[in-house]
């Protein structure tokens, strides 16, 4: 026998809103069975859904992580999908790099201005 989730036991279990999972629903993401109303989740669906958010942790947009799954479902398969992974986490790595750099820069800017700011004080003789 299957094992069904609910969009409750879900939404709970991942700290998501209802709202996420119907939008990963829309985008073609996960595909949980229909009965009516009500949506159940397959265990493969929950599975997605661990990868989706933890895709969504390391900053991977929606259009990524659906590109990444294609991949997986159509030729080249599994190893395609690895090598696009693969890829795309130097893609984001550099990207991090990147980020860190312009902020280590900023924070030494701030430094600069900051202690012009306190020359300057100490020249017009207030105190700090």
């Amino acid at each position: 026998m299957d094992k069904f989730y609910t969009i409750t036991e879900l939404t709970r279990e991942f700290g998501i809103s209802t709202r996420t999972l119907r939008f990963y629903e829309d985008e073609g993401l996960i595909q949980p069975e229909r009965r009516g109303r009500t949506r159940l989740f397959r265990v493969a669906d929950r599975r997605m859904i661990q990868e989706i958010l933890r895709g969504r942790r390391i900053g991977f947009s929606i259009a990524e992580i659906r590109e990444i799954i294609q991949v997986y479902r159509d030729p080249p398969g599994e190893a395609g999908q690895l090598r696009l992974l693969m890829r795309k986490i130097e893609e984001k790595r550099e990207d991090l790099r990147q980020k860190r750099k312009d902020i280590e820069e900023t924070l030494v800017e701030l430094d600069h201005i900051e202690e012009s700011c306190l020359n300057r004080l100490a020249e017009i003789g207030v105190n700090t």
